[in-house]
């Protein structure tokens, strides 16, 4: 619901004194960057400036940013050269500065428009910052809002910006985020085996971290190459424990509309290994999974090239048939049931998993998919990883920076 402010003036007959402090009263308590107004809400590490300027000041500064990487309703690099900060480069993910790039488009070099910062691309074969490029640079800032998920690139690059800084020897802050998906973990750990772009620490598919926390544990179990580890600090988010219910205000990239999209990601994700669609090409991608076949279900849609989304949609114009997640009565968790049910409706399996090595590099291992072919059910693939899920929980809380804390079952609304 939009939020509407009344403008009224109940102090205009009082006294001249009192007036001037009535009304001074009036616009911190409808300042949106007032703190006693954001007591309960979440602060997010960029929207502290008293807790990183000072480390900034007469330095040459990096960015690592996107499109979310916002401090108030300004966009990072703009409020830190309005604050006089020296950014002298700003290296861009996937999806680009302004994450109006596709998913896996290739992302060139640049200059920042606004600004006239060089933009320097850190998505495909140049994964990390070279030591030319941090050569000029005294500090690292990542700030990017990310998903909670193994397979979202951005935590693959936040590893490789790590490793860069750790070889030469720069200091990295990390500006923490909300993890929407960060009530819970599940999922295979990734084995050394399938070790690659969307996947790089061995963690599972929903790792139950936010970023800062992430880098912790990068950092503290020696994940970076030869051991090393990097000068890493953190800001932390004030008021988030990992019980919030997080809906990031700018969407994380163009295929994840919305908070639904976001906490269905983790389970459609793997149908990108197939020939059925998941709403790529539609203004509702991750909420639907659909074949051109009127067999799957009589909900439909027709996928089409849309800015942001141009990149071949699968099943491009062709009318499909099956599923649709936009109204679920709970918040989505993790689950293979999806994936289990549409393979087993093809009467060809070959037909509907179409990218067996894909499928296996998003999972984090073959033996899911072994289960899958064998027939096994969703409760015995979920219990084969369940060890390897236990030890990984015990590393993450020695990095955990928020409070751990029941989760209370919400309807979807």
């Amino acid at each position: 619901m939009e939020k509407k402010i009344v403008c009224f003036n109940p102090v205009s007959k009082m006294p001249g004194r009192l007036t001037k402090l009535m009304a001074l009263l009036l616009v911190l308590l409808i300042s949106p960057n007032f703190s006693g107004a954001q007591t309960n809400q979440v602060v997010c590490g960029a929207d502290q400036p008293e807790s990183y300027l000072s480390l900034l000041k007469n330095k040459r500064i990096g960015l690592v940013v996107n499109h979310t990487s916002t401090a108030g309703n300004q966009h990072l690099v703009d409020f830190l050269v309005g604050e006089g900060i020296a950014v002298k480069a700003l290296f861009a993910p996937e999806h680009g500065l302004r994450g109006e790039a596709d998913a896996g488009e290739k992302i060139s070099n640049s200059t920042d428009a606004k600004t006239g910062i060089p933009i320097i691309s850190i998505y495909g074969k140049n994964n990390r910052p070279t030591s030319e490029q941090l050569g000029e640079l005294d500090l690292i800032v990542y700030d990017i809002q990310d998903v909670g998920c193994r397979f979202y690139t951005y935590i693959s690059t936040l590893h490789y910006v790590m490793e860069a800084c750790a070889e030469n020897g720069k200091g990295i802050i990390v500006l923490d985020r909300p993890n929407p998906n960060g009530d819970y973990c599940d999922g295979p750990v990734l084995k050394p085996a399938f070790k690659s772009g969307v996947g790089v620490d061995p963690i599972p598919v929903v790792h139950g971290c936010t970023v800062g926390e992430l880098a912790g544990m990068i950092n503290g179990e020696g994940w970076l190459r030869n051991g090393l580890t990097c000068s890493l600090t953190v800001i932390p988010v004030k008021h988030y424990t990992h019980a919030t219910i997080y809906s990031p205000p700018i969407k994380p990239s163009p295929n994840l509309p919305n908070y639904t999209s976001i906490r269905l990601y983790p389970s459609l994700c793997f149908f990108e290994a197939t020939s059925a669609s998941i709403g790529r090409g539609t203004t509702f991608p991750f909420l639907v999974i659909g074949y051109p076949d009127s067999k799957f279900g009589s909900f439909s849609f027709t996928p089409q090239s849309l800015k942001g989304f141009e990149m071949n949609p699968l099943q491009k114009e062709k009318i499909c048939f099956g599923d649709d997640l936009r109204n679920l009565q709970e918040i989505p968790r993790f689950t293979l049931k999806y994936f289990l049910d549409w393979y087993r409706k093809f009467d060809q399996p070959a037909e509907f998993l179409t990218r067996e090595r894909w499928f296996n590099l998003l999972m984090g291992d073959d033996k899911v998919l072994q289960m899958i072919k064998s027939g096994k059910g969703e409760q015995e693939i979920v219990q084969s990883w369940q060890p390897e899920l236990t030890e990984y929980k015990k590393i993450r809380s020695k990095y955990l920076l928020y409070q751990e804390m029941p989760k209370v079952r919400h309807s979807q609304h």
